[in-house]
């Protein structure tokens, strides 16, 4: 019987897919773990592999189509394995292959696929049925043989709330106007859109309250500026004051571990690996892979990530573990030139961190007035976890962490 590819989960909040191009064919020979298609998510684009190796023997999902996970999306026929085509009592065609077993049972899993009628479903499944017009039918059923269980009914329920409760593409922009001479019209890419969607999620869902600290790292600027060659000809990548604010803030994640947790309406939920997402630009907008377990890193470990998922980020070259489980973001606002910003939480996370530009002003010392390198840090929270005390405790760690870097501070 044919091998069936579903559609894979590609990341800890991802339930659907969008078939972006095949890269077989019907009839095409295929070795165990050859791409057979690349699909795209609202959090990376990827290659799924076959399982097993032998024949494309069909592509159930044309390409652009929006497929749930766990929606078969082909049938790899393998080696050595004949399949034939029958038809059944209904005058469809089902595929058997010469052992008979086999073929019952392929007979058996084309007719479980077929649209159901109402009474194969559970008095429950019923039930939310009607209550909530969801056809039992559309719903990809994960229980015996394919049934649809009520949990199947209770995620199809949620998935539908949640994209109820982000404007869908129509009501993204407001409607056309007439343009004017010389105005020019760019399509809204997926990236974007995905983007303007988890963006309103987030500020609609969660209370954002905001907040800045005042960092002098005239120490760390003076000694990154004495290494920083010598450490980019020895490593083969560059020394950044990212690297520095990322281990600074997972240290002080460790000391107040609550920034570093979820709201899940009825409890609070503190993640105990430090999983720091890196925003990074890209052409047509920006993704944030994850340093995982940045907290257990040294500064040039922490910098190597950074180099290596910036550079396969730009390339196109992310997994899905790359954009999954982040705990807490930081963001780079100060690469451009900015001196404040007020960041949108990457929900599901309790708060994102923004350093800014590192620049030379006067400011007061002691009794005198010194020219110092001063830089601002910024970060968002979520206010139904997190009150302004806790928060500047956090912020006041960092920055007291940042102010002691100096030429005695272990890079390895």
């Amino acid at each position: 019987m044919p091998v069936e590819i579903k559609m894979p989960k590609l990341g800890e909040s991802v339930v659907e897919g969008v078939i972006g191009k095949w890269l077989k064919a019907e009839g095409d020979p295929i070795e165990e773990d050859e791409p057979l298609v690349e699909v795209d998510t609202d959090k990376v684009n990827a290659e799924v592999p076959s399982p097993a190796k032998g024949i494309v023997h069909r592509l159930l999902v044309k390409e652009g189509e929006r497929v749930a996970v766990g929606q078969a999306i082909a049938l790899i026929r393998l080696e050595g394995e004949t399949v034939v085509e029958d038809a059944d009592e209904s005058g469809d065609t089902s595929q058997r292959t010469h052992d008979g077993a086999a073929g019952v049972a392929a007979l058996a899993d084309r007719r479980q696929r077929a649209p159901r009628s109402p009474h194969v479903y559970t008095p429950a499944v019923r039930r939310l049925a009607a209550e909530t017009g969801i056809d039992p039918a559309t719903v990809v059923g994960t229980g015996v043989g394919g049934r649809v269980s009520k949990k199947d009914m209770e995620r199809a329920i949620a998935a539908r709330e949640e994209t109820q409760a982000v404007p869908q593409p129509a009501a993204l922009s407001a409607a056309h106007r007439p343009l004017a001479d010389g105005d020019e019209v760019l399509p809204i890419t997926r990236m974007r859109r995905t983007i303007a969607e988890r963006m309103l999620h987030s500020t609609r869902t969660v209370p954002h309250a905001w907040t800045m600290v005042e960092v002098d790292v005239t120490s760390l600027v003076a000694w990154r500026e004495r290494i920083k060659e010598d450490f980019r000809r020895r490593e083969g990548f560059n020394l950044t004051y990212l690297a520095f604010v990322v281990k600074a803030a997972v240290e002080a994640l460790r000391e107040y571990p609550i920034l570093n947790s979820t709201w899940e309406e009825d409890r609070i939920v503190i993640k105990r690996r430090i999983n720091i997402g890196i925003a990074v630009d890209l052409e047509d907008g920006l993704i944030v892979p994850v340093i995982k377990d940045a907290d257990q890193k040294s500064i040039v470990g922490i910098a190597r990530a950074i180099a290596d998922l910036a550079t396969r980020a730009r390339a196109g070259k992310l997994t899905p573990d790359d954009v999954s489980e982040g705990t807490f973001t930081i963001n780079n606002t100060g690469a451009f030139g900015s001196i404040l910003s007020a960041p949108i939480i990457n929900y599901p996370q309790a708060a994102i961190l923004s350093m800014e530009t590192i620049t030379k002003r006067p400011v007061v010392v002691g009794d005198a007035i010194a020219i110092r390198s001063m830089m601002n840090l910024c970060m968002s929270l979520d206010h139904r976890i997190l009150d302004g005390a806790v928060a500047g405790r956090f912020l006041r760690s960092v920055k007291r962490r940042l102010e002691s870097y100096d030429a005695n501070t272990p890079l390895y």
